[in-house]
């Protein structure tokens, strides 16, 4: 799978692709499971896992890679992994895959989750089906369909003329690094008053000209990141200690430690000190 590969998202598959050669996202739990490939890790290809000796629980189907057909497939109860095969954490894959590849793994690990997670109705209790046409399982008794979690967060990155407030969360464990500030959108909430919320309780400064960047799916385990810019208002920084460890203003020239290339974060952080260069 390549850069410039082109991806088109389905549900239901073609009659035509159905036995046909195709590319499997086989998803354990939170693993993906690869293969050695000669330029690094690959995806297993075949008409099916079982053609490689994988036994797989639930398969769905996520469309088409350039014609290739793509599906994902539930592995609930890792067996013994045929060789070459190996199942490897979809964080660290990141590393060794191209990045529409990962991408892909990343919807094929929360369509597995959600799958077995919803098995039975929230509201009665029934078991579920798979719904016709649509993303979504149905409960036979009394109808309520349940979509794939998402959970929307906003991300945001605060700048002050040629410096940025970048915060240590308690998330980050002994790792010293600093990131932008990020919280999860409540019911009835704007995604500018989020921003506006999570920068104040979070940091306690006030902010202005919140300004929506772009997004990211975040599979960890279900969140789709909302990247925003927001210009310093007012306020001296007052940590969260249930959250924040440390909160400062740093330069553009002078960064700490901060997040890789994978997330959101850094690409805002990347964006703002190319501005201020």
């Amino acid at each position: 799978m390549s850069h410039s590969s082109t991806f088109q998202s389905l549900v239901t598959p073609p009659d035509d692709v159905r036995g046909i050669y195709a590319t499997w996202i086989c998803v354990g739990k939170g693993t993906v499971l690869v293969t050695p490939g000669s330029e690094g890790l690959r995806l297993p290809e075949a008409v099916h896992p079982r053609d490689l000796g994988i036994h797989v629980d639930h398969e769905h189907f996520l469309g088409l890679l350039d014609g290739i057909p793509v599906w994902a497939a539930g592995i609930d109860a890792p067996g013994d992994t045929p060789e070459p095969f190996s199942h490897e954490n979809l964080f660290t894959l990141f590393q060794h895959l191209p990045e529409q590849t990962w991408h892909l793994a990343g919807r094929a690990v929360q369509i597995a989750e959600w799958h077995r997670t919803h098995q039975f109705c929230g509201r009665c209790g029934e078991r579920t089906d798979e719904a016709t046409g649509e993303r979504a399982r149905k409960c036979p008794s009394c109808n309520l369909l349940a979509f794939p979690r998402l959970s929307p967060a906003v991300i945001t990155l605060i700048e002050r003329g040629n410096e940025a407030l970048l915060a240590r969360g308690r998330t980050f464990g002994a790792n010293p690094m600093y990131s932008t500030l990020a919280g999860f959108v409540e019911p009835g909430e704007t995604l500018e008053q989020c921003v506006a919320r999570e920068v104040r309780e979070e940091v306690g400064v006030e902010v202005t000209d919140i300004r929506y960047m772009r997004s990211q799916p975040w599979p960890f385990p279900n969140s789709l990141m909302l990247g925003f810019n927001a210009k310093y208002a007012g306020g001296d920084i007052v940590c969260d200690p249930t959250e924040i460890v440390d909160a400062q203003w740093f330069r553009a020239d002078d960064l700490p430690n901060i997040p890789g290339k994978l997330s959101i974060a850094r690409w805002l952080i990347d964006e703002w000190r190319e501005r201020c260069v």
